[in-house]
């Protein structure tokens, strides 16, 4: 090794006197363009920069395959600003090197080599190392990017294909493993778009250390997952599905993170990025670390790897894993476990502040993307303006709609007729936050059974009442997302371990539950009124929903006064209901449009002969009826005739 490439340069930085005013204060949004390893073509001389925050650290060297791992070779200087930021230059190293830090603590001798939390790129587990990568990319998404604020926009259509991408699919002559960032693309775009979704929401693809955590345990914030290919590769990714007009939304994680030795945790040999105490540093449910909301740096990091996602990747939207572990201090802990905030209360209040923060930094910066909260109280106003004392979300997963409905769902139709509230409850509270409804991963692992299973009866029952939740769903005020396998009637619980049942396709069943999904998302898609209002009360109206005797709920979906009003019926029993009158608020024919029993879909074929013609007899309130056919366990949308979707 040359005595030149051994130099280490202190007279360049990226960071101005305004950058570490920031950063101390909390407020730095694009850390990732200052601390981490950065490849500098342009300068003179040229090399990689380093930069990395450990304040309580004695002595900071860059290891790696360059300097056969030894420390104190290229040591870093630490800035006289007292910002705990380490830095230097070393000329002549390539893209692609693999690096970490050599930590000497001012704590108790305290040695360890730890990850670049700014890393960009990480090696594959089980091998820990960061490294060296150029993020630049030509992307091609233009057109999406240019026009997709009303694409992701709270009165357009969402409906949200999630999917974890190790498992989607896996290329079975290859042992069974996951396809590529770049091999996926064009498969899950042609199937999202033959299915009619709007969105694609991946499980955490940010850089973890076990597959088994889903990417819930993150630890490569600003890095994705190098189990299925590079940076560059997950760009493509994103690109090719803006290419074929399919949002992108994220899983992020800003609730925890794992223990692993050369990851955040102990980073200097302090508590730097979580707290010391366990009481609140300690996660008891997933075993993992807890951030420090309250110290600045920490929430800059966090900030910065939100910005990073959206900016770096073109990602339309985040949705934040755990909000509620984070709003409370006590979450999953029991008396005497916990430390109350400084009014004695359990709110965690520098938590709060985080995520208000956050909302506003993101819609200020993206204000054509969506932020999803993950949260499942009823902690008030989340999804309400900064200003008028909300969190700032744009939308939240509506969990106790998602519980009360499976919970209704699983139960023997005979006996639904008692849980009846179960369905009717949610509208007293669903325009108190903007709701999007989940059929989610996490409904359908340890134990819960796959959607298809839960439901009750025999097969044809299964998939009859399968067609019926879906397309009730897709039918009720709120944003939708649906785990990948539920638009098929996937049979066993999802294992990450393995590829979809997408051999079950030969079967007529499952053929006819993927054919409703797919035409449900087009009409969805299709008709205003299904979407356009969907946070706001005057989008629905029941027409009938106390009719418990025979578990049938009837209500009206509208839009704005030019989109056509659509009538939604539900029989919740395996009894067909012949004659059964309905009001409708006008006259004239109206038009079967949807039918989960018809015989495409696998059902028993009855219904209406294609629509009705509204008689001038006054029911449930309204100027006029229908008298209908009800099929069994079946939803039926109608509407005016002339007024038709394609």
């Amino acid at each position: 090794m040359s005595k030149e490439k051994e130099k280490v340069l202190y007279d360049f930085t990226l960071f101005s006197d305004e950058d570490i005013y920031i950063f101390r204060e909390g407020n730095h949004t694009h850390l990732f363009e200052k601390l981490g390893a950065h490849i500098l073509k342009e300068s003179d001389p040229g090399g990689v920069y380093f930069a990395v925050w450990a304040p309580n650290a004695e002595r900071v060297s860059v290891v790696g395959d360059f300097n056969a791992w030894i420390p104190d070779i290229y040591p870093l200087r630490a800035r006289k600003d007292l910002s705990g930021i380490w830095e230097g230059l070393i000329p002549g190293l390539p893209d692609g090197e693999r690096y970490k830090y050599h930590i000497v603590s001012l704590q108790k001798r305290y040695r360890v080599d730890k990850g670049d939390p700014f890393a960009f790129a990480w090696e594959t587990a089980p091998k820990t190392a960061s490294v060296i990568h150029d993020l630049a990319y030509e992307w091609h998404d233009g057109e999406w990017m240019s026009g997709r604020g009303a694409l992701n926009s709270m009165d357009s259509p969402l409906s949200i294909y999630e999917v974890h991408m190790g498992s989607w699919r896996r290329v079975s002559e290859e042992g069974g493993r996951s396809l590529s960032y770049r091999e996926m693309a064009p498969l899950l775009a042609e199937y999202v778009k033959e299915m009619n979704f709007t969105h694609v929401e991946f499980l955490p693809l940010m850089e973890h250390p076990f597959y088994g955590s889903w990417g819930y345990q993150t630890l490569g914030y600003f890095s994705p997952s190098s189990r299925y290919g590079t940076p560059q590769d997950m760009m493509f990714l994103v690109d090719y599905l803006h290419q074929q007009g399919i949002g992108v939304i994220m899983d992020w994680v800003p609730s925890h993170f794992p223990n692993d030795e050369y990851g955040l945790v102990f980073f200097d040999g302090t508590h730097l990025y979580e707290h010391q105490d366990p009481k609140e540093g300690f996660h008891p449910e997933w075993r993992s670390c807890i951030f420090n909301y309250g110290r600045n740096e920490v929430r800059a990091f966090l900030l910065s790897s939100a910005v990073f996602w959206l900016e770096k990747y073109h990602v339309d939207g985040l949705r934040v894993d755990g909000v509620a572990s984070m709003l409370y201090r006590d979450y999953a802990r029991n008396e005497g476990e916990w430390i109350p905030n400084r009014f004695g209360g359990r709110e965690n209040l520098e938590a709060i502040s985080l995520l208000k923060k956050l909302n506003e930094t993101i819609y200020r910066e993206f204000p054509d993307v969506q932020v999803i909260a993950e949260e499942s109280t009823s902690w008030p106003m989340v999804t309400r303006p900064v200003h008028v004392g909300g969190l700032g979300f744009g939308m939240k997963w509506n969990m106790g709609w998602m519980h009360d409905v499976l919970d209704y769902a699983s139960k023997d139709p005979v006996h639904r007729k008692f849980h009846h509230n179960r369905l009717t409850f949610g509208m007293i509270y669903s325009y108190s936050e903007n709701f999007l409804l989940p059929f989610s991963h996490d409904e359908v692992v340890y134990g819960k059974r796959s959607l298809l299973e839960k439901m009750p009866g025999d097969d044809w029952q299964k998939f009859a009442n399968l067609r019926l939740f879906l397309g009730y769903m897709t039918a009720y005020p709120g944003k939708k997302l649906l785990f990948m396998g539920g638009e098929f009637g996937q049979r066993r619980e999802w294992d990450h371990e393995q590829s979809l049942d997408w051999d079950l396709l030969k079967y007529p069943p499952h053929q006819g539950i993927k054919r409703w999904v797919k035409e449900v998302n087009g009409i969805y898609r299709n008709t205003p009124a299904l979407y356009r209002k969907d946070f706001d009360p005057e989008g629905f109206e029941w027409v009938s929903c106390d009719d418990v005797e025979n578990s049938i709920l009837v209500f009206l979906r509208k839009g704005s006064l030019s989109d056509p009003t659509i009538l939604v019926l539900c029989n919740f029993t395996p009894v067909p209901r012949h004659n059964y009158r309905v009001g409708v608020p006008s006259g004239g024919w109206w038009k079967e449009i949807l039918n989960s029993d018809s015989p495409v879909y696998g059902g028993s074929g009855q219904g209406n002969m294609g629509g009705r013609e509204a008689s001038p007899v006054p029911f449930h309130g309204k100027s006029h009826s229908l008298s209908l056919t009800l099929p069994p366990l079946s939803i039926v949308l109608f509407r005016r005739e002339g007024e038709d979707v394609s």
